[in-house]
């Protein structure tokens, strides 16, 4: 086996490969058959390569690499190890199944606007591989900087309109501010050294004042990447104006890229975990959870409302990763490295279930035109496969077994029960009202699902409010052959990781021990591959094979039972109609009368407003609409802050040569006096 190439090298060629992709995009010209018969297909087999690789980093030594690229004195570091390799793995596996999607659904795209997307869809890809296996800060912002742009462009793929425009502004102005914060970091970490690898990172001492203060800009940083509060709006804005493949990559694997930077700067580079540092993560990521489930749930835009749960899913993450911390800092190392294998667990499992998700609703969005969840019903009967990959993507949202969500956030239930280890009293009284945080959201989560799936996939088919979009004639179309593919690709991932967690385990242990020093005791190691047994069997064990085998057996006796005893004896008759035998679409719930509950119970975490119809009202009609309160607390008073400070600023310019000679000789006098 020794011509086949490293883990790094391998994985190097597969980034790059998605770059000669990019470039080779643009060579057809206007012959866009190329690029969706050539470049997707192909930059899937690429993805497939690099979780390979990824797969096999995970059970190797971590192997460095220098490329003779980059400044001068500042060439590309390059490094693989057991969490690149887990993040790789991630990356290739979902954007394969990406790849394969959208190779079916740009199928109505031509001419240059395709040729575009293909440039900047796998540019997009490669700088998220650069970004995992870069080893000095330069590459990694070099990188990062490369991810944001071309995912920008991505976003404002129908930049003719004002509200993608916007979408796309806002993304970009906030990813640039976490940019800074994560530059801000490096620079502490450097400690004024000059020397930017990430080895010399590691070696260097902090103190603690220092170590905070880097930790701070990290989370921060990488948060609003991620879409924690209060850095999230620009998620919900964005993921509606993207293309629905570009919304299952930015949701899926993009701000999985900011889990990856905030875990490599605060456990590998950083080092030294404090358990107040866990507590600040805990509390942001029990936030960030209901939060998003919550909005999630006041939702009509279907694509809006994945974004909202992919804002609460990633509180989820910070769950487990803030428990971890915390264990870390009181010294449990095994219950630590629990947490963060809840986490990191939770991170394949989310990119998993979400990109399925989002490509169900670009197959909606591709057969109907509509986005509206109250202008959808009865899409089960044009669109079954459709609506059955939805379905599996639904009930691993929601966390049920054996499903791939259930597992993850089991194990992180399992990581916050360890919270008599700890000394602090406080803490170890806190740490199980965040895991209450969890279980909340889990069935806020199954019941804005059920609200999804109902509203649009069963019941009559609604009369549309407004007037159809130019795809409104294809509706009862179900997804073409490629796009099923892309799909089931990600469908069977939910049973993958659901029925066989212990392998799983094994692998993400292998990352907790070279993060941590120590990973899960031996008795988890050593169960076989019909038990989870995070900690010990005396505490808790899942089995989802066992769990599979229960259902299938009630199913098939229930069925059995039903033709025996009953089957030639049911008499058929029409139900009960209640006294309105013309059921009309109109007699439907639609997704105001499901969260109408919600809002009663959690009424002051939004922001609504009601219009309520006059007498003189020439179209009577009540509106309600629900706001994030952030707008109004954080993002508009900065803004009216920064246009006030502008104007005086503004006031410097004034046009005339002899002010800005005076400006230069003011501030010569001032280096003169002040810097020595």
């Amino acid at each position: 086996m020794d011509f086949l190439p490293s883990p790094l090298s391998g994985a190097l060629a597969a980034a790059v490969s998605w770059l000669v992709i990019a470039l080779a995009s643009l060579a057809p010209g206007r012959n866009a058959l190329v690029v969706r018969r050539l470049a997707f297909p192909l930059g899937a087999l690429a993805g497939l390569a690099l979780a390979a690789f990824g797969l096999q980093a995970m059970w190797l030594p971590a192997a460095q690499m220098t490329l003779p690229l980059g400044l001068p004195d500042l060439p590309f570091h390059l490094r693989i190890d057991p969490l690149a390799g887990f993040f790789l793995m991630l990356l290739g596996a979902v954007s394969a199944g990406v790849c394969v999607y959208a190779a079916g659904y740009f199928r109505d795209e031509s001419g240059e606007r395709l040729t575009l997307i293909g440039l900047q869809y796998h540019v997009f890809l490669a700088s998220m591989a650069f970004v995992i296996v870069a080893d000095d800060a330069y590459l990694f912002m070099v990188a990062w900087e490369t991810m944001a742009l071309s995912s920008y462009f991505l976003v404002t793929t129908d930049h003719k309109l004002p509200a993608v425009r916007g979408a796309g502004f806002l993304y970009l102005l906030v990813a640039h501010l976490g940019a800074i914060a994560i530059l801000l970091c490096f620079g502490v970490m450097s400690g004024g050294q000059g020397d930017y690898t990430f080895d010399a990172l590691r070696a260097a001492e902090l103190k603690p004042l220092w170590a905070t203060v880097a930790f701070l800009l990290a989370f921060f940083g990488f948060g609003a990447k991620a879409g924690m509060i209060p850095l999230h709006a620009w998620l919900p804005e964005a993921h509606p104006a993207a293309p629905s493949p570009v919304s299952a990559l930015m949701s899926g694997i993009m701000i999985k890229t900011a889990i990856y930077g905030m875990v490599r700067v605060i456990y590998d580079l950083i080092g030294g975990v404090r358990w107040e540092w866990g507590v600040l993560v805990l509390a942001i990521g029990a936030a960030t959870t209901l939060f998003g489930v919550l909005y999630a749930l006041m939702q009509h835009d279907l694509k809006r409302l994945l974004a909202y749960h992919s804002v609460e899913n990633i509180g989820i993450i910070l769950l487990g990763l803030g428990a971890s911390m915390v264990f870390l800092g009181f010294g449990h190392s095994a219950a630590g490295a629990l947490g963060l294998i809840a986490a990191l667990y939770h991170t394949l499992n989310h990119a998993v279930f979400k990109g399925l998700l989002f490509l169900g609703a670009g197959s909606i969005l591709h057969a109907t035109g509509l986005r509206n969840l109250n202008d959808m019903g009865g899409l089960i009967h044009k669109m079954p496969k459709t609506a059955f990959y939805f379905l599996i993507g639904a009930l691993a949202i929601s966390a049920l077994p054996p499903l791939n969500g259930f597992v993850s956030e089991w194990l992180t239930f399992q990581a916050a029960l360890q919270a008599p280890l700890l000394a602090n009293g406080v803490v170890r009284s806190v740490l199980p009202l965040f895991a209450a945080t969890l279980a909340l959201a889990g069935a806020l989560t199954a019941m804005c699902f059920v609200k999804v799936y109902g509203i649009a996939f069963l019941g009559q088919p609604r009369e549309p409010r407004h007037a159809p979009q130019p795809k409104a004639p294809a509706a009862g179309r179900d997804a073409g052959t490629l796009e099923q593919y892309g799909m089931a690709w990600l469908a069977a991932g939910c049973f993958v990781l659901g029925l066989f967690p212990t392998s799983f385990l094994l692998m993400l242990n292998r990352v907790a021990t070279s993060l941590t020093g120590k990973g899960l005791s031996r008795a988890a190691l050593e169960s076989n591959w019909l038990w989870l047994i995070p900690s010990s069997s005396v505490q808790a064990s899942y089995s989802p094979g066992i769990f599979l085998i229960v259902i299938v057996a009630v199913t098939l006796l229930t069925f059995l039972l039903v033709r025996r005893f009953y089957h030639g004896r049911v008499r058929y008759a029409d139900p009960w109609d209640c006294g309105y035998p013309g059921q009309t679409p109109r007699m439907q719930d639609t997704a105001d009368a499901f969260g109408q509950p919600i809002r009663h119970v959690f009424g002051p975490v939004y922001l609504m407003k009601r219009h309520l119809p006059g007498p003189d009202d020439p179209a009577p009609k009540f509106t309600l609409k629900i706001e994030d309160r952030h707008w109004y607390w954080l993002y508009l008073p900065l803004a009216r802050l920064t246009n006030y400070v502008s104007s005086k600023i503004a006031l410097l310019q004034q046009g005339r040569i002899s002010i800005y000679l005076l400006y230069s000789f003011l501030t010569l006098i001032a280096l003169l006096v002040f810097v020595r």
